[in-house]
C-alpha cells in the first residue's frame, strides 16, 4: 500500500471506525471518518472511501450512488472521486448485490474487510 494513502470511512459504527483506524495505521494509511453522507469530508485526496452498508440507513444502491456523487471532488484528482468499497454482513446478500449493481468499485463482507484489510484496500490504492 502506498505511503500516506488517504482513506475515508463512512460509518456511524464507532467499533468499525476504531478497527479500521488501527488497520489503516498498520498499513501506513491515514483514515478520516464521517458518520453519514450528510457530513462533508474533512479533506480531499482520498484514494478510497469505505461505505458501511449495515450502519447507514437507506437502500444500498442509493448509498453507493450518493457516495459517488458527494465524493466526486474529494478523490485523488479534481475530477476523479475515490474508489468506493462497500461492505456489510456476509448474510446481507441482497444489499451487497445492490451495491455491486449500483457501481461500487468493490463489495466485500465485513469479515473480509476487517480480516484482509491490506489486501482489500491494496486493490484500490496501488
Amino acid at each position: 500500500m502506498p505511503d500516506a494513502a488517504r482513506i475515508l470511512l463512512i460509518s456511524p459504527d464507532i467499533m468499525v471506525a476504531s478497527r479500521v483506524a488501527g488497520l489503516a495505521t498498520a498499513c501506513g494509511a491515514a483514515v478520516d471518518t464521517i458518520r453519514s453522507l450528510d457530513v462533508e469530508p474533512p479533506a480531499s485526496g482520498y484514494r478510497a472511501a469505505i461505505l458501511d452498508l449495515q450502519g447507514l440507513p437507506g437502500d444500498a444502491g442509493g448509498l453507493v450512488s450518493l457516495a459517488r456523487e458527494r465524493l466526486a471532488a474529494h478523490g485523488p484528482a479534481a475530477d476523479v472521486g475515490p474508489a468506493i468499497v462497500a461492505f456489510g454482513p456476509h448474510v446481507a446478500t441482497d444489499r451487497l448485490a445492490a451495491a455491486r449493481i449500483a457501481g461500487a468499485d468493490d463489495v466485500v463482507s465485513r469479515g473480509e474487510l476487517l480480516g484482509a484489510f491490506a489486501t482489500v484496500l491494496g486493490r484500490h490504492l496501488t
